[in-house]
């Protein structure tokens, strides 16, 4: 065949994407072994030679992948959770030719990181703590290869997610309320605008149910530690309860305060389980008993399935990661 040949006919060939054959010949080592081997061959066979303009328009790989957070820098950077997240991705890339490009939505409605990542600024993009009102991540997500960390509001076939078992973990914590004799149990919730925070919800209330319980209250609360102790403060404006399920460390902590601040003993009145076992955990007094939700791991799994996805690999479309209570003085 003659050099005209073009890189979608060596993709097609190769049986890769068009980026990956760019990254093929623009030399970058984030590519697996079996789809350079399967480029090398199809150029071969091709005989596709890129000429100064196709070069030039191949080599729009930046290296670059950006961490998208629809929150603000006040919840970004003082929930530890991120910090794990974060961890574990930057340990994922720390092999690889790629960077980290933080993007915080804060008051910016997306539009800014849309046209960013439309306009070429990253090769790739993970997306976390996103609320139903996000639709631009739709945007990103057609834009370059994105993997969610949780499930995507409007979920589609094409997405690839690294989630935790919400569900499982927020049972086990209900559950081991309930065996311990707790019976007026009330939760704070997480925002209702994300899947996780209705997740958990869902198991609070499936636990008490199949053991012939009401929820005592539910309350829903912002992640932040002062929105925990507001949460607190309007169940106790309707009576006491004997326990709390709370949706994150950060508000569990709040929630502690508020107890003690009413005249109330955790756990003697008031046994408090959290979600996260982040740092947090080890700073409430009693130590919280918490959902341990493998953050790092989670951070670092996202990482990984999106480097495959950008080698020319067909990593897992799900990947759900366990929950485990780990139990402390508070419940």
């Amino acid at each position: 065949m003659s050099a005209r040949a073009t890189i979608e006919e060596v993709a097609a060939t190769a049986g890769v994407s068009r980026s990956t054959v760019s990254r093929v010949v623009n030399g970058s080592t984030a590519v697996s072994p079996e789809a350079l081997k399967a480029v090398q061959a199809a150029i071969a066979e091709l005989n596709y030679v890129p000429n100064r303009a196709a070069r030039s328009l191949a080599s729009r790989q930046t290296n670059a992948i950006a961490l998208i957070v629809p929150e603000d820098t006040t919840r970004f950077f003082g929930d530890p959770f991120f910090a794990a997240i974060v961890a574990g991705i930057t340990g994922a890339l720390a092999g690889s030719d790629y960077i980290l490009n933080l993007l915080i939505a804060s008051d910016d409605p997306g539009d800014k990181m849309a046209g960013f990542v439309r306009n070429g600024g990253v090769d790739g993009a993970l997306i976390v703590s996103h609320h139903t009102h996000d639709d631009y991540i739709d945007t990103i997500a057609d834009a370059v290869p994105t993997v969610f960390g949780g499930r995507p509001i409007r979920a589609r076939e094409s997405d690839y997610v690294v989630d935790v078992d919400n569900f499982a973990g927020a049972r086990t914590a209900t559950q081991h309320l309930i065996d311990t004799g707790r019976t007026r149990i009330a939760t704070v919730t997480g925002p209702l605008t994300m899947l996780a925070a209705g997740d958990r919800l869902q198991a609070f209330r499936a636990a008490l149910a199949d053991a012939g319980l009401e929820p005592f209250a539910v309350e829903e609360g912002d992640y932040f530690e002062a929105g925990g102790a507001e949460a607190a403060r309007r169940i106790l404006a309707a009576g006491t309860p004997d326990a709390i399920f709370v949706a994150s460390d950060l508000m569990a902590r709040g929630v502690i305060t508020a107890l003690r601040r009413a005249g109330l003993r955790v756990p003697d009145d008031v046994a408090v389980v959290g979600y996260d076992d982040s740092s947090v955990a080890l700073t409430t007094d009693p130590l919280l008993t918490t959902v341990r939700q493998p953050m790092y791991k989670q951070g670092e799994t996202m990482a990984a399935v999106l480097l495959s996805r950008l080698a020319g690999q067909e990593p897992p479309k799900v990947t759900i990661l366990p929950t485990e209570l780990v139990v402390r003085d508070s419940a």
